[in-house]
């Protein structure tokens, strides 16, 4: 079921911007995206996040079911535990992106939006005669983005806290950098489930930002997005992304063969790297913007911000060979290359 945004009343506050693109029916930001941004970094305003997909999963089966069909191990999943898994293609390929946690009877996810019916219509797929139920609530349960570091607890909301960039048990970093030296060490960010009629309550009086604020800091954190950072052959290697959502050696799942062949015997073909554009252009360049080397595409821009602190900056995706040195042209603005997968 689609996620109907018509009527959100967050979309009403003064000063608010409608998204469009993938973040269409939320806010693009309320009047000041920069200072969003600051009230971001300083935990203390929320945001928007109420057109994600959100499903259910109960039944006695559900975890070991899971367990079978994504990349993340979720049989011993406790209660109240965030954890954060992918469906692959046969070919190793990412087609989802779930943000899961279980309450001790539903497993529940959320995943991105205008993905819900796509994501519900594979899983009833893989039901088989296993005891699980399948649930759409994307109409009567939303989301919002916290910058709050801890799960959630009994008499509370559902909580999904964000993993990144702390390194699973299982898995494996393909950054160019320590764990200690990421940029997003340190980072806190969680989703909060409420009821969609409780949107604005539960917003309350903290002050709201919109989403060109939360993907600045995102792209700044190296996370990365499905649909953006990802396109039909992306390998989760490719983008750092193993590091919070596979486990290696949990048995086998569509698409592991592709997973285990690249990190033990190869390399991924192409790698995310963070662009810190010259700012002298006014306009920021659009998603799959060329990323050039002495006229010659080696690559593309997969989302791209005006951050409050380090400018205007851009996600994107390289050729694995590209040099780490070398200066690169987008939409004819020179972009410098900060290595996020290593080479």
């Amino acid at each position: 079921m689609s996620v109907q945004t018509g009527d959100n009343p967050l979309l009403h506050r003064s000063g608010a911007v409608a998204a469009e693109g993938p973040d269409a029916g939320v806010a693009w930001h309320y009047g000041d995206p920069t200072r969003e941004q600051r009230l971001l970094d300083e935990g203390l305003a929320v945001v928007d996040l109420s057109h994600r997909a959100v499903v259910t999963v109960t039944g006695p089966d559900r975890l070991s079911w899971l367990h079978s069909i994504t990349t993340q191990a979720l049989t011993g999943l406790a209660p109240r535990t965030s954890t954060e898994a992918l469906i692959l293609s046969p070919k190793g390929h990412v087609e989802h992106a779930l943000h899961v946690v279980d309450d001790g009877e539903t497993t529940w996810i959320t995943a991105e939006p205008g993905t819900g019916d796509a994501l519900v219509g594979w899983l009833r797929s893989m039901q088989f005669m296993l005891r699980v139920e399948i649930t759409d609530r994307s109409a009567d349960v939303a989301v919002l983005g916290e910058p709050i570091g801890r799960e959630g607890v009994d008499g509370e909301p559902v909580v999904w806290l964000d993993p990144w960039p702390t390194v699973a048990p299982g898995s494996v970093s393909y950054a160019a950098v320590a764990d200690a030296e990421h940029p997003a060490s340190g980072r806190q960010w969680r989703e909060l489930l409420v009821p969609r009629g409780d949107l604005a309550d539960a917003v309350g009086d903290r002050p709201l930002a919109g989403t060109w604020a939360a993907e600045a800091l995102r792209v700044a954190a190296w996370r990365p997005r499905l649909g953006l950072e990802t396109d039909h052959r992306t390998i989760p290697h490719e983008v750092d992304w193993l590091r919070t959502a596979v486990h290696l050696t949990k048995g086998c799942y569509r698409g592991q063969e592709t997973v285990a062949r690249v990190h033990n015997l190869g390399r991924p073909p192409r790698r995310l790297v963070m662009l810190h554009l010259d700012g002298s252009a006014h306009l920021l360049p659009p998603s799959d913007s060329a990323v050039e080397l002495e006229g010659r595409a080696v690559g593309r821009v997969t989302t791209s911000a005006r951050h409050h602190e380090l400018g205007p900056i851009a996600l994107a995706v390289v050729k694995r060979n590209l040099p780490v040195d070398a200066v690169l042209l987008v939409d004819g603005v020179s972009a410098a290359q900060e290595v996020v997968v290593s080479p």
